[in-house]
């Protein structure tokens, strides 16, 4: 018997669930791209949009998701031949460094594996190592989606001033704008790359490259910037269509409307706390649930995972049991592992994860471990009984 009938629930780590205000947003007929409401729109929303990001200057809005994103931050300030030191905690640290060795730059990957942050003191010593100063960027992902791992951002400044080194901070926040508490201005990070479908809780189709005067100097002296992906005209447009180099994403532009709107009527700090309060009766649920069973969290130290998604494992064969039941039987889909890039197979000792971005709330997260708890109990998989009274216990408190 399935119990999947009515309205599905997804919880993968990206695309997130589209609120009800945006999808009615978007529900509309085309619309004249050159009116001036349109544009006011859009210049209304540059603003708020730099406020999520805790920066003061500068963004550029392409149509693209967020391996667009990435290559629109290369190539406005890395050029073919130069050097990029990515450290990598992750799939998606490794998907940035093949975007850039695509583009003819010379990747150093400094691997931490898939269960620990970025470690900024090997980045001291490869910087340290880096007599010629040859580096031009270092590419760090805040959250990688694939672990969801956390690292320090504001380290990673701290290092690199302190050794003197000239490189770019580029800043990977695809997963945790709008979810995890991100400053880039305080932070120190010259670029910011995101995208529009997870915190920000609109369908793919929208990246974003924010960049400050560092990163504006660095990309003046480029040989060459591709017309499509130079920042210079979507930053300061002489013309609505210079905005997004041709026609406008108008539909994502209404959906984003909506979306800025939530989260300045809720308040960023309080979008923040949200995530942590949710984040922390899934990981309490998942800690008591492997008390008897081999269900654990990817990453061991509470204060480096993610409030924005959660890798776990739960032995071999069961976290595709479990996902495959969950989905199909009680309507809740759950994220597929993700490898870190090399030859692993993450889903053979049954990793999975679950998405908790964006549009979600107490009753949507408690209604997922729910479901997890009883999927456990009817596959027979072994674990402690009791882990969404832990969870509601939690938020309780």
């Amino acid at each position: 018997m399935t119990l999947a009938s009515g309205r599905s629930h997804i919880a993968i780590p990206g695309p997130s669930i589209i609120p009800d205000a945006v999808l009615q947003a978007m529900h509309r007929p085309a619309p004249d791209i050159y009116d001036t409401e349109l544009l006011a729109m859009v210049d209304g929303m540059i603003p708020e949009l730099k406020a999520v990001a805790q920066t003061a200057h500068e963004v550029a809005i392409y149509i693209c998701n967020g391996h667009g994103a990435w290559e629109a931050s290369l190539s406005n300030t890395v050029a073919p031949g130069e050097v990029v030191l990515v450290p990598t905690c992750g799939r998606f640290g490794h998907g940035w460094a093949e975007m850039a060795e695509g583009l003819g730059i010379e990747v150093q990957i400094l691997e931490h594996g898939r269960q620990t942050p970025i470690d900024a003191e090997r980045v001291r010593a490869a910087l340290l190592a880096d007599k010629g100063q040859r580096i031009k960027a270092v590419l760090a992902v805040h959250v990688d989606t694939s672990s969801s791992v956390r690292s320090d951002i504001a380290a990673l400044r701290r290092v690199l001033d302190e050794v003197g080194h000239p490189a770019l901070l580029m800043a990977d926040c695809v997963a945790s704008l709008a979810c995890d508490v991100y400053r880039m201005d305080a932070w120190g990070a010259d670029v910011t790359v995101s995208a529009c479908q997870k915190g920000l809780m609109v369908p793919p189709g929208m990246g974003f490259v924010f960049f400050n005067p560092r990163a504006a100097e660095v990309q003046a002296r480029m040989p060459r910037v591709s017309r499509y992906w130079d920042w210079r005209p979507r930053a300061h447009p002489e013309m609505f269509y210079q905005y997004f180099g041709g026609t406008a994403p108008t539909h994502h532009l209404y959906g984003l409307r909506a979306a800025l709107d939530m989260i300045g009527s809720e308040g960023l700090e309080a979008v923040w706390a949200r995530h942590a309060r949710l984040a922390g009766a899934l990981w309490a649920a998942v800690e008591h649930w492997g008390e008897e069973g081999a269900m654990r969290l990817n990453i061991a130290d509470p204060a480096q995972r993610s409030h924005a998604v959660t890798a776990l494992s739960l032995g071999k064969g069961n976290g595709d049991r479990l996902r495959a039941w969950c989905r199909d039987v009680a309507g809740v889909t759950l994220g597929i592992g993700l490898g870190a890039g090399d030859d692993e197979d993450p889903t053979a000792s049954g990793y999975f994860r679950i998405g908790h971005m964006g549009h979600i709330n107490a009753h949507m997260m408690l209604g997922v471990l729910a479901v997890i708890e009883t999927g456990l109990k009817a596959l027979d998989i072994p674990h402690r009984p009791g882990g969404v009274t832990v969870a509601a216990q939690r938020l309780a408190d």
